[in-house]
């Protein structure tokens, strides 16, 4: 009996693999092959420099990456923009004070050519109204002025006078108050200061005065009326 229970149960443990085989897939080991190599890289530890790229890697091999600048790089760059700009600025300047230059040459030149006056030939009256209506349409009206590069109402009385020797000062106010007094237009006669606070000139004749009248117009003789506002006082010095 002992003999058929070894026997029962070595035929269970025979078909037992059988049973499991039967309910697993099969696996068959597959088969890989390698180069065959005849040689060995004997410089295993040193670092490849090599840069070729091959293959496509998605268009990475031909990247522009651009080059990062450092912080002295910029501001090297800065300092040499602003030196640039300073430059520049400096030569603006020196042009544009050069131009200013020529061009106040230019017509201090202009001016000097255009006024050719004759002197006074005598100490008149006559004389002196004579020599000032020589810079009618010559001469401009400058704000201050005094002399034949431009001059103001008063300044053009103070300078003719001057001429003949008599001294005057720069103000149209201060000019209406020295001589002999006249009463009246009427008893005007040329070469008198006919003069207020606002504007000074020398009287012509016939109710004109020649004066320095206005910076658009310059040195011109017109009707006294014209050139005073209010009332005015005529002056005799001559």
């Amino acid at each position: 009996m002992f003999v058929a229970a070894v026997a029962v149960c070595a035929t269970f443990v025979a078909a037992a693999p059988a049973a499991v085989a039967a309910d697993q897939p099969s696996v068959v080991a597959s088969e890989r092959s390698f180069p065959k190599t005849s040689t060995a890289r004997k410089d295993v530890l040193k670092e490849s420099v090599s840069t070729d790229v091959k293959g496509n890697w998605g268009g990475i091999e031909s990247l522009n990456v651009p080059k990062t600048k450092s912080q002295a790089e910029k501001d090297a760059e800065a300092k040499a923009e602003q030196e640039r700009q300073e430059a520049a600025a400096r030569a603006q300047q020196q042009a544009a004070a050069a131009s200013r230059s020529a061009t106040r040459s230019s017509l201090e030149s202009s001016s000097s050519a255009a006024i050719t006056v004759n002197p006074p030939d005598s100490k008149t009256a006559a004389a002196l109204v004579s020599y000032a209506e020589q810079f009618v349409g010559k001469v401009p009206y400058v704000w201050g002025g005094s002399d034949t590069s431009g001059w103001d109402c008063s300044g053009f009385v103070m300078y003719v006078f001057a001429q003949f020797g008599i001294s005057l000062p720069h103000s149209s106010g201060a000019q209406a108050g020295y001589g002999t007094a006249v009463p009246s237009l009427a008893s005007a006669q040329p070469g008198d200061i006919i003069a207020n606070s606002a504007h000074a000139g020398i009287y012509v004749g016939n109710g004109m005065v020649v004066n320095a009248l206005n910076p658009s117009q310059g040195t011109q003789i017109t009707p006294v009326a014209w050139a005073y506002t209010g009332s005015y006082s005529i002056r005799r010095l001559l």
